[in-house]
């Protein structure tokens, strides 16, 4: 048997241990904790390497940049399954691109808001309020709701005593099958690459959306001089 072999198998193992104990412990947290904590030798050994493995993983997905390289200064990477990494990584995509729209949302709506007969002009923050509820918003709940009701087929079935909220690793994290004009690149590295510009201008859509919904909070105008 191999080295690789091995070490697979007793993670196996270290993992069927501390799978019994959370069905076992009925989803008490603080129980499957003191079993991690007392698990002994080689199987606590195999846990910490398994949780090494997915922090180096973690270290080479796209969206690790200079200067910062590696940032996780909260630890969400280093107490996590595969599953749960893909999981991370596919909120904050989504997070991120609902940022970018709300960033631009915010500036050209403002300006420019033909909808309901051109009635709305108020900052931004407010214009859900100037929309008939009846009508838009339900609309808005429909379109969100289509791809977000497809996005559950991509999770892993909570079993009882499992870990929550895991995503298939089969699959790249925010992939929608949606690409109309074929901007995605075939070469991995290109791939990679544009992965890493989409999340970067999405952290910046998300930051930027929360100021200029706090800027408008304090002030109570709109962000830019009519």
């Amino acid at each position: 048997m191999s080295a690789d072999s091995s070490n697979s198998a007793a993670g196996e193992d270290s993992m069927r241990e501390l799978a019994l104990a959370a069905m076992d412990s009925g989803g008490d947290p603080s129980q499957i904790a003191a079993f991690m904590v007392n698990m002994k030798g080689k199987n606590k050994e195999n846990l910490e390497q398994m949780k090494g493995d997915i922090s180096e993983l973690a270290a080479t997905l796209p969206g690790v940049t200079e200067p910062l390289g590696f940032f996780d200064p909260a630890g969400f990477c280093t107490d996590c399954t595969e599953g749960k990494l893909c999981f991370y990584r596919e909120v904050e995509l989504k997070h991120g691109r609902v940022g970018m729209l709300a960033a631009l949302g915010f500036l050209v709506g403002e300006n420019f808001h033909p909808l309901f007969g051109g009635d709305i002009d108020v900052p931004a923050y407010l214009a859900f309020q100037q929309t008939p509820l009846e009508t838009f918003w339900p609309a808005v709940v429909a379109a969100v709701a289509i791809p977000e009701i497809y996005s559950v087929f991509t999770f892993n079935q909570p079993l009882p005593g499992s870990e929550r909220w895991t995503m298939q690793t089969d699959r790249d994290p925010g992939d929608l099958q949606f690409d109309p004009l074929g901007l995605a690149p075939e070469d991995p590295e290109e791939f990679a690459e544009m992965r890493t510009k989409e999340l970067n201008n999405g952290r910046l859509g998300m930051i930027a959306a929360a100021g200029m919904i706090a800027q408008e909070l304090a002030s109570g105008a709109k962000l830019l001089p009519a």
